[in-house]
């Protein structure tokens, strides 16, 4: 079996975004960027199942700009077999929408004839957590959101969800789209000599062109501000005080 991994470049997740002076968006310029912490973790998903013989190839694939080959460097570092790299923008600042996204992953997927594809729940750049969802539309396959736990057995897959009320397991057919969550893993880190194996494995280009896909933007960026500080909290003397200010507040 085949497993597709897309994976995403975005800001690394240690560092302190700043908004641009004209709020036109976020500054992404000396800024390090890898890859999206989720990504990273189907990345991960996808390479145990290889290691258990479940999975006989592993395929990154990214979808934006061409800089985007150091987040697949790294998925190849990490152990996957091969990328691909669709470039859809020129500007680092532009962020394809999930639809494009999916779009694109959908020829991808008629080219490559995966048996699953793995991919974060959502990036953590636009918290979209809605690419998955549409390429299972796109490709008629079975979806499984939110994933701690995946077990792969012959034509089905139980994966064991994270929801609102707790855990909630669940059994789909092969082939399926499963977005992975926190939990599921913890990624490897890439060795050295795998970091220098990476660079000779294949890594293919391609372009939105070559799917047919208008990438052009649905949504328009009206105003990019930095969150409102946290305001001052107050000191009260006696737990009746204490009572009386949160009803004051709505809070009980």
């Amino acid at each position: 079996m085949k497993v597709l991994v897309p994976v995403k470049r975005v800001i690394d997740y240690n560092v302190k975004v700043r908004v641009k002076a004209d709020g036109s968006g976020v500054d992404l310029a000396n800024v390090k960027m890898s890859m999206n912490p989720f990504d990273e973790i189907a990345v991960e998903e996808a390479i145990r199942l290889k290691e258990k013989g479940v999975a006989e190839e592993v395929v990154a694939v990214s979808i934006g700009v061409k800089q985007a080959q150091e987040t697949l460097r790294t998925a190849l570092a990490m152990g996957a077999d091969r990328a691909i790299l669709v470039i859809a923008a020129d500007d680092v600042h532009t962020d394809i929408e999930p639809l494009a996204v999916a779009k694109i992953l959908k020829g991808v997927i008629d080219e490559e004839q995966p048996g699953l594809v793995l991919c974060g729940k959502q990036a953590i750049d636009n918290d979209m957590n809605a690419t998955g969802q549409m390429l299972a539309a796109l490709t008629g396959w079975s979806q499984a959101t939110f994933a701690s736990e995946v077990a792969i057995d012959g034509d089905s897959a139980t994966v064991t969800r994270e929801v609102d009320g707790g855990l909630q397991t669940i059994k789909v057919k092969m082939p399926a789209i499963i977005s992975v969550d926190l939990r599921l893993n913890e990624p490897r880190y890439a060795t050295l000599p795998n970091i220098m194996k990476a660079k000779k494995k294949p890594l293919d280009e391609k372009t939105a062109a070559d799917y047919g896909v208008d990438t052009a933007p649905r949504l328009e960026i009206v105003k990019t501000g930095e969150p409102e500080e946290r305001a001052a909290g107050i000191k009260v003397g006696s737990v009746d005080e204490l009572v009386e200010k949160l009803k004051e507040a709505g809070a009980v």
